[in-house]
């Protein structure tokens, strides 16, 4: 029992930051239809950002506030340059031109960081916590804690906002969003800020436990694009759901089967949905956007 405690335990944490991704591929594909594969790339910069400026003094969190302030410029700039230009194109098109941003922004962290792992201090102290037999640590109840605050306070601005009402207009028809006066490109770019200070958030509140580099971006994003799908492609509880899905079946295949196959574990979630489930646990079959 206590092994499967302490399984669980880590699966939920790391299960988080997979919701979060997640939730970042959601609520993009939601507004503009792409599929960002960039999103791991967000949670990057947030780690690289706070590690780097804590080492040249900054304070943790005027470094924190800093390094999401730059997830959400490059967000912008990923929109303006990159997906508002191509608009029209076909989604193919939209996620090749999301790879190449992923691309160039890992070959940019080279060049303004390095290719070195590294660490935060844990927020809490490294001391773990003892609960039925398992060894908690504390910054396992910060990244719970900040999912389920995110998760929160998004519910509460796309049901209590004005704004946030025009995201979900947007999202359910863009055309008639438009035709009541709608500015749907400020919409699609305030997704992708939002997507990336999401992801930069849970790139900080992870990196205590997991470290971070340049290149961690790119399998965070293809086990938040196995969480979204997993939960159904578009639906936020679906990808805060998926998330936590796939970080216990992760955590508990890595504990009872093999570590070797721990990344595989997201893989085989995305052929499962595709073969058995292709609306994920809360989509629909099929999807028609009119």
């Amino acid at each position: 029992m206590p092994e499967l405690l302490q399984f669980c335990v880590s699966g939920l944490t790391v299960g988080a930051v997979y919701a979060l991704v997640a939730l970042g591929f959601t609520i993009i594909y939601n507004a503009s239809d792409v599929v960002n594969f960039a999103q791991g790339e967000f949670v990057m910069i947030g780690g690289m950002t706070t590690v780097f400026a804590t080492a040249a003094g900054v304070p943790l969190p005027l470094a924190v506030i800093g390094a999401i302030l730059v997830a959400m410029v490059v967000g912008l700039l990923l929109h303006r340059l990159a997906i508002e230009p191509a608009r029209g194109a076909s989604p193919v098109t939209l996620i090749i031109i999301t790879i190449g941003a992923s691309i160039f922004l890992r070959g940019l962290a080279q060049v303004v960081f390095d290719k070195q792992f590294h660490s935060l201090p844990a927020f809490s102290g490294d001391t773990p916590i003892r609960f039925g037999g398992a060894a908690i640590l504390p910054q396992s109840f910060w990244v719970l804690g900040g999912a389920a605050v995110i998760v929160v306070l998004l519910w509460a601005f796309f049901n209590r906002t004005l704004i946030g009402k025009a995201v979900l207009a947007t999202a359910a028809n863009r055309l008639a969003a438009r035709l009541v006066g709608i500015n749907t490109s400020f919409v699609m770019g305030l997704s992708f800020v939002m997507s990336a200070a999401i992801g930069a958030i849970a790139g900080i509140l992870v990196t205590p436990i997991t470290l971070t580099s340049y290149d961690v971006g790119m399998l965070l994003a293809l086990k938040g694009f196995a969480a979204a799908m997993l939960g159904g492609m578009g639906n936020p509880l679906g990808a805060v759901v998926g998330g936590l899905a796939v970080g216990l079946l992760e955590a508990l295949g890595a504990g009872y089967i093999s570590s070797t196959y721990k990344d595989a574990i997201a893989f085989i979630v995305i052929l499962v949905v595709l073969f058995a489930l292709p609306g994920g646990l809360f989509g629909k079959a099929s999807v028609e956007r009119v």
